[in-house]
């Protein structure tokens, strides 16, 4: 059996996707690799905790587009509901 070997900027970005997610068991299933070997990763390495820091420019775009794209739902539901009562044909809602 092959021993995998990982290079540095794989080790970089499932270290900073373990610190975003803020679980070492999810990011290792998800990238096939041992959590052990993740959380051994973390532990030597040597730069500053993200998780510290505030959310970057990145997620609070994402956040933004979120909230707007959940806004533009809720009125998208609105809107169909009112065409449904209004399509009804029972006569209340028009002007004849």
């Amino acid at each position: 059996m092959d021993r995998r070997v990982f290079d540095t900027s794989f080790k970089r970005m499932a270290i900073d996707l373990s610190y975003a997610r803020g679980s070492v068991k999810e990011v290792a299933d998800e990238l096939g690799i041992d959590p052990g070997r993740l959380s051994k990763w973390r532990q030597q390495d040597s730069s500053p905790v993200r998780s510290t820091e505030g959310p970057s420019e990145e997620q609070k775009e994402i956040k933004r587009l979120q909230k707007e794209l959940k806004e533009a739902q809720l009125e998208r539901n609105i809107l169909k509901k009112a065409v449904s009562i209004f399509s009804r044909g029972d006569g209340r809602y028009t002007d004849s």
